[in-house]
């Protein structure tokens, strides 16, 4: 498949890694198609009505949930979209996923079950969860406060996620394969929010917090409750000590490591993005 031959949609375009897909497939002379509310053609993951036209003329496609893979529905969500691609033409699918979550699992089935050429990018959290995410406000604020407790999660970079994404998408050679994505190493959230504090010179700490407390604060801070909860129970889950371990994603897909967070922490640190609020 080269790179002129099909327009590849692209689920979440404008998010963390959407657009970094975006723009690599853009700057390999892809045909890409942003799938958003306001494109053109319109896709809302709440309106089902949207998501067929999305695939018209479509060969290959990036495939995300939103909010979160691990959010409640996204596995029939995903299986119900996945088949419109199919049904519609396209003849590869990658599909972000997230590592041992229950819900992920549901919508890799949902995907690997159908007649396509399927990879599997299946990533630890984000580095840029600190920097983009919903870590931010409570860095600048001077406490993390998460209920991960003291388990410790190999954070990858955002760009090595793309990297694989697109590779999956351009290239032959990923086909049927399932990547795990991680960093080099693993962090306690102690360990990375003072990594942030030794680069940017402030005074930061972590907080460990029980489920509900989070659930709490998020209401709070002007969440409903019921996006509150299940975000909840998402970052307890995902913190719990099940991700605790390295994988060769990264290696296997792009033949070099992953970026370590120490260095991504040194590049980002000299923006202020950490700065007191």
């Amino acid at each position: 498949m080269t790179t002129d031959e099909h327009t590849t949609l692209v689920l979440g375009g404008t998010g963390r890694v959407g657009r970094r897909v975006t723009k690599r497939l853009v700057e390999r002379g892809v045909d890409v198609r942003v799938a958003s509310r306001r494109g053109t053609p319109p896709f809302d993951w709440e309106s089902p009505s949207t998501w067929a036209d999305a695939f018209t003329g479509v060969r290959s496609a990036y495939l995300m949930y939103y909010p979160e893979i691990e959010w409640p529905g996204a596995g029939d969500a995903i299986g119900a979209v996945a088949e419109l691609a199919v049904d519609a033409g396209v003849r590869r699918l990658v599909l972000l996923s997230a590592r041992n979550q229950a819900e992920a699992v549901r919508c890799e089935e949902a995907v690997t079950s159908l007649p396509v050429e399927w990879t599997i990018v299946a990533p630890a959290s984000f580095h840029q969860n600190f920097d983009e995410g919903v870590f931010l406000q409570p860095l600048r604020h001077g406490v993390l406060a998460l209920p991960a407790g003291d388990n410790a999660d190999p954070f990858v970079d955002a760009d090595d996620i793309a990297d694989v994404a697109v590779a999956a998408l351009t290239e032959g050679g990923h086909a049927g394969e399932r990547y795990e994505l991680t960093g080099p190493r693993l962090w306690t959230f102690a360990e990375g929010v003072e990594e942030i504090a030794r680069a940017t010179g402030r005074s930061l700490r972590y907080q460990p917090i029980t489920r509900d407390q989070f659930a709490d604060a998020v209401v709070d801070d002007g969440a409903p409750r019921d996006v509150a909860e299940p975000l909840a129970t998402l970052i307890s889950e995902f913190f719990d000590g099940r991700n605790s371990s390295l994988a060769d994603g990264v290696g296997r897909a792009l033949k070099r490591e992953p970026r370590d967070f120490a260095d991504w922490v040194e590049e980002i640190a000299p923006t202020g993005v950490w700065d007191a609020a």
